[in-house]
């Protein structure tokens, strides 16, 4: 299995460094002209200055689908690579306080706006190549720029409410904006340039999308907590873009663990993370995909008005070559919540039928987890 996955990884990763040629040619130039979908970016090296702008790809027309994860289920992963490829970041370096200039007003009105956005960049030197390293989410190419210029827009009416209302704290506006309708990609956009609370600043983009998935699932668990228990064991799965993702719902309040497997150098490695009703209080070790996948499993409970035990397992198989952000994780969960369920005899049981849709086993599972030690610790409603 181990040398088979290097070669798959190989395979995957040269024949996307022989694509990169064309992308390269097709940007380089010192402008561009397209209809942004609409998207920014907000970077995070040499932080609090931060190198900032739109993202456009050199097309006009309905490019929506370019920068909506929400819409991408059933895309294959080079679909989604080459969405990513064919947006243009134009950046300008400035302070995560510098929220008032021109500049940063016009990507707020861009990310305000509910339709693409006509737009045109000029730099200040052709852009540069793009690359693919196979560990961080690809970009297309990347210009410093000289000018940018927008058409008008149209703004979405519950963001501009609340771009407006600068007494409200970013995290009730995000769970304005969420219980509202609005995306979770597009609330993510509005953390980042600065739209969002009291103090309003620059949060790197990959920062923001952390934040607002912990925000939201959050606000789920506290009225979750509340409900029922569930009264069986429910298994879901589903998988997509080289990733396998087993779900344990089981009867008990609230615990949460999940654990990540992946192939690296023909090696098994695991990563995991848990909380109870308490939350989790440091960053987890599997970083922001603990949030994203926290908020899909919350979002099936609080629809169904049940209150539930949970543990994921997210296989990461070599097919998986490019990342392209935990956006996948959220997405792949919140699908196979709407699968119809196994129904497990007990936990055990449906630990075995959930290993049984991974390559790995249920006791490499559960050697790097702790979710039968969460069930065994007593609550407080057994003390009364």
């Amino acid at each position: 299995m181990s040398a088979d996955s290097q070669e798959i990884r190989r395979s995957i990763l040269s024949k996307w460094h022989e694509n990169l040629s064309k992308y390269a040619n097709l940007f380089s130039s010192d402008s561009v002209s397209g209809t942004s979908p609409p998207s920014i970016f907000v970077g995070s090296y040499n932080y609090p200055k931060v190198q900032v702008g739109p993202m456009v790809p050199p097309v006009h027309g309905d490019t929506s689908l370019l920068d909506s994860p929400e819409k991408w289920i059933g895309k294959s992963l080079e679909d989604i690579v080459n969405f990513r490829l064919n947006l243009i970041r134009g950046i300008q370096t400035v302070s995560v306080n510098s929220t008032d200039g021109r500049y940063i007003e016009n990507l707020q009105e861009i990310t305000m706006s509910s339709n693409p956005i006509d737009s045109d960049l000029e730099f200040h030197k052709s852009t540069k190549n793009i690359s693919i390293d196979g560990e961080s989410a690809p970009f297309g190419p990347i210009g410093e720029i000289k000018k940018a210029t927008f058409s008008s827009s149209t703004a979405s009416r519950p963001i501009e409410k609340i771009f407006y209302d600068k007494d409200l704290k970013a995290k009730d506006a995000v769970l304005n904006l969420y219980n509202s309708g609005v995306e979770i990609s597009k609330i993510q956009k509005c953390f980042s340039i600065g739209m969002l609370g009291k103090e309003r600043k620059l949060v790197p983009t990959k920062w923001s999308i952390t934040a607002t998935d912990d925000i939201i699932s959050n606000s789920l668990v506290e009225d979750i907590l509340e409900f029922n228990l569930i009264d069986s064991c429910k298994i879901f799965s589903y998988e997509h873009l080289g990733n396998v993702f087993s779900i344990i719902l089981f009867p008990h309040r609230w615990i949460f663990e999940m654990i990540e497997a992946w192939y690296s150098n023909g090696i098994l490695g695991f990563g995991s993370d848990h909380e109870d009703a308490r939350g989790i209080d440091h960053p987890p070790a599997i970083a922001g995909a603990y949030f994203a996948a926290k908020l899909a499993v919350a979002e099936y409970l609080f629809k169904n008005q049940i209150q539930a035990g949970v543990m994921i397992l997210r296989e990461i198989r070599p097919e998986y070559a490019i990342p392209v952000g935990v956006w996948q994780v959220r997405e792949g969960i919140r699908e196979a919540m709407k699968n119809k369920p196994v129904i497990g005899d007990d936990f055990d049981n449906s630990l075995h039928l959930a290993s049984t849709h991974t390559s790995i086993s249920q006791s490499e599972w559960m050697s790097h987890g702790n979710i039968v030690k969460l069930m065994r610790q007593k609550t407080l409603s057994e003390f009364f």
